[in-house]
This record gives C-alpha cells, structure tokens and sequence, in this order.
C-alpha cells in the first residue's frame, strides 16, 4: 500500500510584516512614502511641516492600496472587467509598460481561452 504524506493548505501565502503589510505592498507603502517626503519637502521649506506629514502618510496610503489591494471581479467597474482578480500594482505596470512601448502581449496558460 501507498504512503499518505501531509500537504500543506496554502502553498500561496505570503509572508506578512505586522499582519497587514506582504512584501510586496511594504516595499510599495516605503517607495510611495519617499515620494510624498520629496515632494512634502516643498511644505517644509516654507515653514508648513504639517503638510508635509500629511502628504507623506496620503502618498504612503496610495501606495500601500496599490501594493495589496486587486481589482473586484464585478461588472460594476466597467472597462476594467476583464481584469477581475489582478492585483492594482500589476495593471499599473501593464499600463505604464504599454503607453511606453504602444504594444502589449499577454500570453495565458492553457491555450487561447475566451
């Protein structure tokens, strides 16, 4: 007769910072964040240190929606549709990536499905 070996439940996870924050949404949290500082710096020059808090955390909140959030898989959000289930930081670069070269290839597994 056969062994029987345990499998793990999720093979998928990722590992989590604090509970809330993957590597990847860290990584974008702390990046967004260095954005909203060198931007905020402006505020500080001119003696409203306030703002550039306040920048820092906005910037720092955009980037951590877009590292960990995905986009709903709902006919609610029109044209994005067909993207239901990607993470926002993917679509971006696909964006980004696209209106920098004017074509994109995207390849599925399993054959051309429709």
């Amino acid at each position: 007769m056969g062994r029987t070996y345990p499998v793990p439940r999720s093979v998928k996870g990722e590992s989590r910072f604090l509970y809330i924050f993957s590597v990847k949404s860290l990584l974008f949290t702390i990046g967004f964040g260095i954005v909203g500082l060198l931007i905020g710096s402006v505020f500080s020059i001119i003696g409203w240190n306030l703002g550039m808090i306040i920048l820092t955390v906005i910037f720092a909140v955009v980037g951590f929606c877009v590292g960990s959030l995905t986009i709903p898989d709902s006919p609610i959000v029109g044209n994005l549709r067909k993207a239901g289930g990607e993470p926002i930081s993917d679509i971006l670069i696909r964006t980004l990536t696209f209106n920098k070269r004017k074509r994109i290839y995207l390849y599925r597994k399993g054959g051309n499905k429709r």
